[in-house]
């Protein structure tokens, strides 16, 4: 598979990486010392990354502190210069709906396709994107974001897929999207949150 957009083509992978599923079907994942199908996630009570990391409270709360340091920053201050006030609150529903709650980005703001127009034509760098990836993770630490393995695995993988999509879409010759399906990350080869099991 390409990894970088064909001239008049945005890019989006045909399949989402591991560590993704649309849908949860037909992957093994390993919870506590039993085996599950993915479909028996929700029924085993392993909860979503929405609810794992706190909700929308949490999301918004990290977002938006990570934009109060995005204003100090010498590299990407002036990429967001112009952003909306309210850019943290979107950005917290998109990520809110990847990871498994309520689909209000969607609904109220056009949903992936939405969010790969914003970044067209921006000409973003790799530089960028590391010290944005490396910003937010500082700010997660800082607002105690739950550090244990399998989440931040998952959180940090998504960040990688989506902030290198989001470098590859901002590059000339990416056409506008008319349509892209939203995203939807789970917890990966952990299956969920270490969760010590009482004999």
């Amino acid at each position: 598979m390409s990894t970088a957009p064909t001239e008049g083509r945005w890019w989006l992978p045909k399949a989402l990486p591991q560590g993704t599923c649309r849908t949860l079907t037909d992957r093994r994942i390993r919870h506590g010392r039993r085996l599950l199908y993915s479909a028996d996630m929700e029924s085993a009570g392993v909860p979503t990354l929405f609810d794992w990391v706190g909700g929308s409270s949490t999301l918004e709360a990290l977002f938006e502190r990570f934009y109060e340091h995005v204003r100090g920053d010498a590299l990407l201050a002036p990429i967001f210069a112009n952003m909306d006030p309210r850019h943290h609150v979107h950005v917290a529903a998109f990520v809110a709906e990847v990871f498994g709650g309520p689909p209000a980005y969607s609904a109220e703001y056009g949903g992936h396709a939405a969010m790969i127009r914003k970044h067209l034509g921006r000409h973003l760098s790799e530089p960028a994107r590391k010290r944005w990836m490396a910003l937010l993770l500082d700010t997660a630490d800082e607002l105690r974001v739950p550090t244990d393995p399998e989440f931040r695995s998952a959180l940090v993988g998504y960040l990688e897929w989506g902030s290198r999509l989001a470098v590859i879409n901002s590059q000339p010759g990416v056409a506008e999207p008319t349509h892209a399906p939203m995203p939807s990350w789970n917890w990966g080869a952990p299956g969920g949150p270490y969760i010590e099991k009482k004999e």
